[in-house]
């Protein structure tokens, strides 16, 4: 009973703190990237691609919910994972530790090889600090709320993934900073974070829902941040364009160099 109330509770407050959240960021995307769009059918274009950037991780997060009750959805992860226990599909792979910052480790070597991103290395570094720390605090709060047990009986900290929230919050940062480059920058950077979420799968570490789960919060947090930054920065008075201290990543004669530039 206990179990059921606080589950509700947590429910319905994390469903209206989604909601909310997608309100604001649809309704103040012209302002976010300081745009002044006078086409009425080019704001529309831009809103819907936006809407579905963002219903596409909600949804995601809500599937995951959903599933912490006994219903169809849930029977999926048991259907799978019967299935690779079954056909002993289950495997050690290891390699999605390292393989969730793929990513995030693409982001950097871009900018270290001056390919031209969307800011500045410090306001990335920024963006990607605070996007994990949002995806982790969500992710190790639900953990040890929802208490599910993982496929393998290890521990009661499935719900949702851990590595799959991690990889998907590298994958939309490399999304984000390189998305106006081409747009096989952001699919090889979800492919990455796909394969992570599969990886934990197959590893018998988590359900099917705990992976679509934990990509939602990791890509939802992430443009949640960039959403956000804008914002704070037009509370202290300034914009993007004002700030005045730059760091610049650079390479010489087999040196790794780090330029600092302020303009007074």
């Amino acid at each position: 009973m206990i179990y059921h109330l606080l589950f509700t509770f947590y429910y319905c407050m994390y469903k209206n703190f989604i909601i909310a959240l997608i309100f604001l960021m649809i309704g103040y995307q012209p302002l976010i990237h300081g745009q002044d769009i006078d086409s009425v059918d080019v704001k529309k274009e831009y809103k819907a691609v936006e809407i579905i950037g963002i219903a596409v991780p909600a949804a995601m997060i809500a599937y995951g919910l959903i599933s912490l009750d006994d219903n169809e959805i849930r029977k999926i992860d048991f259907n799978v994972r019967n299935s690779l226990e079954n056909n002993n599909r289950f495997m050690n792979v290891e390699i999605d530790d390292y393989l969730q910052y793929a990513p995030l480790i693409a982001a950097y070597t871009m900018k270290f090889c001056k390919v031209k991103s969307a800011h500045n290395l410090l306001d990335m570094t920024i963006f990607y600090g605070l996007s994990n720390i949002i995806t982790a605090g969500v992710v190790q709060g639900t953990k040890r709320i929802i208490e599910r047990e993982r496929p393998d009986y290890s521990d009661k900290l499935s719900f949702p993934s851990g590595h799959t929230s991690t990889a998907f919050v590298a994958a939309e940062f490399l999304y984000q900073e390189y998305k106006d480059k081409s747009i096989w920058i952001g699919i090889g950077g979800y492919s990455l974070a796909t394969f992570v979420g599969i990886a934990r799968i197959y590893e018998n570490r988590h359900w099917v829902s705990d992976v679509v789960a934990g990509a939602g919060i990791g890509i939802l947090s992430t443009k949640a941040v960039y959403w956000a930054y804008p914002h704070l920065l037009r509370l202290i008075g300034k914009n993007e364009q004002d700030l005045n201290t730059y760091i610049y990543p650079g390479y010489s004669n087999g040196n790794l160099t780090i330029a600092l530039s302020h303009r007074f």
